[in-house]
């Protein structure tokens, strides 16, 4: 099996996915997140391996979406209002989203552990991809969070509801913040936060501390724990956010945004955006209803 926007490797019982797009700041594009699936698929049908290392190439983990690329491809950006070449169709939209979610939830639902090993930044999407993750290891300098949840966008995966509890849920995707690592172990987002010449060391020692397990136990154990969340309906939740998560993109505050990102550029449009101003000042009033 060859990758085109993956590396796959294997040494002894861990076998290692890369996210390697380096100049797109490994940014998710059409048939990443299935490769994703299938290299997870691969790790779990070799029955040398035991545990499954997920890093990215380059100076950061994912910046989310390759925003560019999707607009270039013209996915499903119709609008509702019937003035535009293409209506939103927005079951077309969840589709696409939700094989992404379930693409990227091979990391939560493969048998075997899987450790994500994130240095620079996880936004937006990148996020969803290392909070699938079983463990999460970040170098104190990098950065984790979800922006567009402050405009254009909800966590598909919900996995900041099931990592952080409902307040502290919220403290995230009320405010769009990103928080670096060392904050994200205080808050208990992820297992350890450690300085970035310690990052390699750190991820294989929990690797290696658990490549020494007989497969059948660590499926066991992963099974037992994963059908707790799965009782407290994270699937039904996954299905809602990326529902959600189409309906942000073609809100009026959506539409604004991503006209202003064509006046002005994205990066403008995303300053903009988080600075904390109020957001889409220019969206008529006459559209709400509250």
């Amino acid at each position: 099996m060859e990758f085109k926007h993956l590396l796959y490797k294997t040494e002894g019982r861990i076998a290692t996915i890369t996210l390697n797009r380096p100049e797109r700041f490994n940014a998710i594009c059409l048939g990443m997140p299935v490769e994703i699936r299938e290299a997870v698929e691969k790790a779990n049908l070799d029955d040398t391996i035991h545990v499954i290392i997920l890093q990215a190439a380059g100076k950061g983990f994912c910046g989310g979406y390759d925003l560019v690329e999707f607009a270039e491809q013209g996915l499903n950006q119709g609008t509702t209002d019937g003035k535009s070449e293409t209506l939103w169709d927005p079951m077309v939209d969840f589709q696409m989203m939700y094989q992404n979610t379930k693409d990227f939830m091979s990391l939560w639902n493969s048998y075997k552990p899987t450790i994500a090993r994130v240095h620079g930044d996880a936004v937006a999407g990148g996020s969803d991809i290392a909070l699938c993750c079983d463990l999460v290891i970040m170098s104190d300098t990098a950065r984790i969070g979800y922006p567009p949840a402050r405009v254009w966008g909800c966590p598909t995966t919900a996995m900041w509801v099931y990592r952080l509890g409902a307040e502290k849920a919220k403290r995230m995707l009320l405010t769009g913040d990103l928080i670096s690592g060392v904050e994200a172990e205080k808050i208990d987002l992820i297992l350890e936060s450690t300085p970035a010449e310690k990052l390699d060391e750190r991820v294989m020692f929990w690797a290696e501390r658990m490549q020494g397990v007989p497969r059948n136990q660590l499926m066991m154990q992963k099974l037992m724990i994963n059908q707790a969340f799965e009782n407290m309906g994270m699937q039904n939740t996954q299905m809602f956010a990326t529902l959600f998560d189409g309906v942000t993109r073609h809100s009026p505050e959506g539409a604004w945004f991503k006209n202003r990102a064509q006046e002005a550029g994205f990066k403008q449009a995303v300053n903009e955006r988080d600075s904390g101003a109020p957001i889409a000042e220019g969206v008529s009033k006459s559209t709400y209803r509250f």
